[in-house]
């Protein structure tokens, strides 16, 4: 119990703070990807602001020139044969291309080995442009992919990818062309994919460190409950254990003086009234002593120090026994009880395997205080006249209980009973010691509920023995209908 409730702290404690690290990281992501692009836009912009200012200011060294349409003077056109150079050849990765475009969007000259057919827009907003064998896909600022190229140069097989700022020239109101300016964008996916992989790197170490800091934490944290822990079960152990002497004295006692008086030959009201009070007090001990005894069992269960023998148990023998015992008890209910087993399929011809086919390994008395447990509990909350039904069957393969998954062969027992139910809101809390249902069980007035008298030990105590059996044990009720305990066991413990 404690490891787990130790696994389940480390647990938390790490995802917790995974979530915290992959916000950080993503946020420190997100702005290191920004501060990136808006670089890039920047140097783009500056770019495209230099050569604006060639274009339309200065000569810049005799190579831009601006020359008049014909003999107008108002209009102007730019002498591209003498303003640009021709093609390069080859360029580096990380070139600054650029294209000069007519008024009308007519690509005029490019450093662009090849024309990249992409429609023009006039503003200076950076947008990623991605190519692909002469294609484009354009991406506006907030859509932006992390494709990246392997060159500024198209090729068939790779794909180009481009950030782009685009600026329209103008002399006075004359609008001379476009000019448009591209950077390959790996300057941004590169030492993007570059921070993603330190920063997984850094989260995976960080987790690790603190997933190791938070077991080894949450160990320091359960020792002391599970100290406070150990020395009250020991104390219920040592205090169930001392008390089992006084009351069996007390309980001896009490037979001794009962005997006296069967024997006395004389008979008066005050030896009457006081045989009838020793045999409130004998039975008054002895549910005492069955509190103790079924104390002293949780104690032993819950320390593991219980030593019992484990062995084959037919089943199917053993709640016959039960069934045998319990109704010689409750002969006056006439209660309808039943024991239903469900045959083998017909396609089993083991002969040994349907000698045991209700065998499973267990302890016996244990497997008895359980399914009597159950069965009184049945028979306490049927009204007369009800019924209460038994069933065992072997179930194979891979079967679903509860949402628990087993594998393997398991024995199932269900005990159904035709009583009062029990409400919704008890059943969560129904195998709790000391929990009792009795008032909202008798609210409805029925009789045969009026005579119960348990500790509220007896599921409890079901249920401890099906975990020490490695089984499971779950409860479906509806008021006013009956209730079902189902109990599955493994054929074979898991050692």
């Amino acid at each position: 119990m404690f490891q787990a409730t130790r696994r389940r702290l480390a647990i938390w404690y790490t995802a917790v703070t995974a979530v915290l690290l992959l916000l950080f990281a993503s946020g420190v992501y997100l702005y290191v990807r920004s501060t990136l692009i808006e670089r890039i836009d920047d140097t783009l912009n500056h770019v495209v602001e230099i050569v604006e200012r060639c274009l339309t200011t200065s000569p810049c060294a005799s190579r831009l020139i601006i020359e008049p349409v014909n003999s107008d003077a108002d209009k102007f056109r730019i002498n591209v044969e003498a303003s640009f150079p021709d093609n390069a050849d080859s360029v580096e990765d990380d070139h600054i291309d650029l294209e000069w475009f007519s008024p009308t969007g007519e690509l005029l000259w490019s450093t662009l080995s090849e024309p990249l057919n992409i429609p023009i827009h006039g503003n200076r907003t950076g947008e990623t442009v991605r190519v692909v064998k002469g294609k484009s896909e354009t991406e506006k600022t907030e859509d932006r992919k992390l494709l990246t190229p392997n060159s500024s140069l198209l090729t068939p097989n790779s794909p180009l990818l481009l950030r782009q700022v685009t600026q329209r020239v103008e002399v006075g109101r004359q609008v001379l062309g476009y000019l448009r300016v591209s950077h390959p964008w790996f300057e941004v996916t590169k030492p993007s994919r570059e921070f993603i992989f330190d920063l997984a790197l850094g989260i995976g170490l960080m987790l690790v460190s603190v997933g190791a800091s938070g077991w080894f934490l949450s160990g320091k944290a359960m020792e002391p409950v599970g100290e406070s822990y150990q020395r009250l079960k020991q104390f219920t152990a040592d205090a169930s254990h001392e008390l089992r002497s006084p009351i069996t004295l007390i309980q001896t006692n009490v037979q001794v003086a009962l005997a006296d008086l069967e024997l006395a030959e004389v008979e008066t009201s005050a030896s009457l009234q006081y045989r009838q009070q020793l045999k409130i007090v004998e039975r008054l001990t002895q549910r005492l002593g069955r509190l103790v005894n079924d104390l002293l069992f949780l104690a032993r269960q819950d320390s593991g120090i219980s030593k019992d023998a484990f062995a084959p148990c037919p089943l199917d023998a053993l709640l016959m026994e039960v069934l045998e015992e319990q109704q010689l008890l409750f002969p006056e209910k006439q209660i309808a009880l039943t024991l239903h087993l469900v045959d083998p399929p017909a396609s089993e011809t083991s002969q040994k395997l349907l000698e045991n086919w209700f065998t499973l390994v267990g302890n016996w008395d244990q497997l008895v205080r359980l399914f009597t447990n159950l069965i009184t509990n049945a028979l306490h909350y049927t009204p007369a006249g009800g019924q209460v039904k038994v069933e065992l069957a072997r179930i194979e393969g891979i079967n679903r209980v509860s949402g628990r998954r087993y594998t393997g062969s398991q024995l199932q027992v269900k005990v159904s009973d035709t009583g009062v139910g029990i409400p919704p809101e008890a059943l969560p809390r129904l195998f709790d010691r000391f929990y009792r249902v009795d008032p909202a069980r008798t609210h409805t007035g029925n009789k045969a509920t009026a005579s119960v008298t348990g500790s509220g030990l007896g599921l409890a105590i079901a249920a401890a023995i099906v975990e020490h059996h490695q089984g499971h044990i779950q409860v479906e009720s509806t008021q006013g209908i009956g209730t079902t305990f189902t109990v599955t066991l493994p054929i074979t413990l898991e050692s």
